[in-house]
């Protein structure tokens, strides 16, 4: 009885916080989790299986993730989009699913014309797995999109929290029953089952009759999603599978597994995408676009918070880090690791800017800017892999990841009136320089010869860099204080 009450006044405690620090602490925190699982269970796999059965399963989901963009069409932004300026929202949450169910077919020909060009995945016997997690792929983003759209930010979040959670906890059984790539594919379906199961239980919106009406405002706003997110499936995806054509399905497996690793510069930058895009789409529809300015140069500051002090750490210790948290495999991937985490860093731009763009109701403008880049990626990627092997996929990555940023910057201008608060971010930048002093005196005085070992300046830089900054940045105090006072810790 004790516990419930507990646990009951800690929700509590919780919900009074301010709706946007609420729902971005939610989605940073389920962030943290889910990478900080995704990264453990990586380190089992890479030890359990090595790179190539890890390669196997990196490209099942580069070819479902390419897939299930034709499947999508752009549909899911575009349903975000229209049920979040809340005017008839199970219409249009009807339409899409209706329409989701037609381009499942389209999928699954493509799947069945494009086996013998899938070989390599085929051979590692995940190709049947494609079809199923297209079909669970339907349910599973028609009931995610719908909550979200609806402005259910930590619904959604933890939804897909028990996606990735389930899928892990499925696939390390499944590994350790020495079921390899198969164990890998079935799980992350099961993950998404899971998911869909429990985010239905909370769906607000039903099936409602809608007209053509509907339908061309769903296809004037998801055309220009479907291309955008095109782009944004190249740099997701297009080295990978570039990779698995002219390298070894182990060099698959080590790329993927850096970048992965590089990923944890995102925490901050995912959840302030995450949580900003229903706002800044609210926010225009109502023509409250200084809310949104505001609320870009918060998101930047908060991006780097943690994209700034990682990149300097893992350019310390990546070589050891690499090492002892993957196996002695991965460590030809230390150079790479390093030009990823570059990327991330400009992704924090990247990902704001061209979020903006689709959530001012200018997708069209967001696909330019990715399309250009996309192809400059594209034909870099071929150019440089044969030669320099996985590291010439980073090096287009971060070459084309500026050209998109900067692109972006150019448009987004245009709309709003664009700001960094430069103070907070001179303040970060003095906090990491300190922070990575320490580091690296450690790294000099202290021979690094085991995991313990490594993870110490990791945690000792942790804390270093978080003292320095509340002691240097007021506001970002501040913010603690409020959120605190507000649950009632003060």
């Amino acid at each position: 009885m004790v516990k419930i009450i507990s646990i009951g006044s800690s929700f509590s405690r919780i919900m009074q916080i301010e709706q946007l620090r609420r729902q971005s602490l939610i989605t940073l925190s389920t962030t943290i989790l889910l990478t900080a699982i995704g990264f453990l269970s990586t380190m089992y796999f890479a030890h359990a299986v090595g790179e190539s059965v890890l390669g196997a399963y990196f490209l099942f989901l580069a070819y479902f993730s390419t897939l299930a963009l034709i499947l999508d069409g752009g549909l899911g932004g575009a349903a975000v989009k229209r049920i979040s300026e809340g005017k008839e929202k199970n219409e249009y949450f009807t339409a899409v699913f209706v329409l989701r169910i037609f381009l499942v077919g389209v999928s699954i020909i493509v799947l069945l014309f494009a086996r013998s060009f899938l070989e390599n995945i085929d051979q590692s016997e995940t190709y049947l797995w494609l079809f199923i997690a297209l079909i669970v792929g339907i349910f599973w983003n028609s009931v995610s999109n719908g909550n979200y759209g609806s402005g259910k930010v930590g619904l959604n979040q933890t939804c897909g929290f028990i996606s990735s959670a389930g899928c892990t906890v499925f696939q390390v059984i499944a590994v350790y029953l020495g079921f390899g790539a198969n164990g890998l594919a079935g799980g992350f379906i099961f993950g998404m089952i899971a998911a869909t199961i429990i985010g239905f239980h909370f769906l607000d919106l039903r099936f409602k009759r809608f007209n053509t009406g509907h339908l061309k405002s769903i296809f004037s706003y998801s055309f220009w999603i479907f291309l955008a997110s095109s782009g944004s499936l190249v740099f997701s995806y297009a080295d990978t599978i570039i990779i698995g054509q002219f390298l070894e399905t182990a060099d698959v497996g080590i790329y993927r597994v850096v970048f992965q690793f590089t990923t944890a510069a995102t925490f901050t930058t995912l959840a302030m995408k995450t949580v900003l895009f229903p706002k800044v789409s609210n926010w225009n529809a109502n023509g409250e676009l200084k809310m949104a300015e505001n609320a870009f140069a918060k998101g930047i500051t908060y991006s780097l918070l943690l994209a700034v002090p990682v990149f300097a750490g893992g350019v310390i210790l990546g070589d050891k880090m690499l090492y002892f948290f993957y196996g002695e495999g991965f460590v030809q991937g230390t150079q790479t690791f390093y030009v990823l985490l570059a990327v991330q860093l400009v992704n924090v731009f990247m990902f704001m800017q061209t979020m903006y763009l689709s959530a001012l109701n200018h997708p069209k403008e967001s696909f330019k800017v990715t399309a250009i880049a996309a192809t400059a990626n594209i034909i870099l990627d071929f150019m440089l892999i044969p030669v320099l092997g996985i590291l010439g996929a980073a090096v287009a990555t971060l070459i084309t990841m500026i050209l998109n940023s900067l692109l972006a910057h150019l448009a987004l201008k245009r709309m709003i009136h664009v700001r960094l608060e430069y103070q907070e971010i001179k303040n970060i930048t003095i906090a990491t320089i300190a922070m990575g002093l320490g580091v690296g005196c450690y790294r000099i005085l202290v021979p690094i010869s085991n995991i313990w070992l490594t993870l110490i300046p990791i945690i000792l830089g942790a804390i270093l860099y978080v003292l320095l900054l509340l002691k240097l940045d007021t506001n970002i105090r501040s913010e603690i204080i409020q959120i605190g006072k507000q649950m009632g810790l003060q």
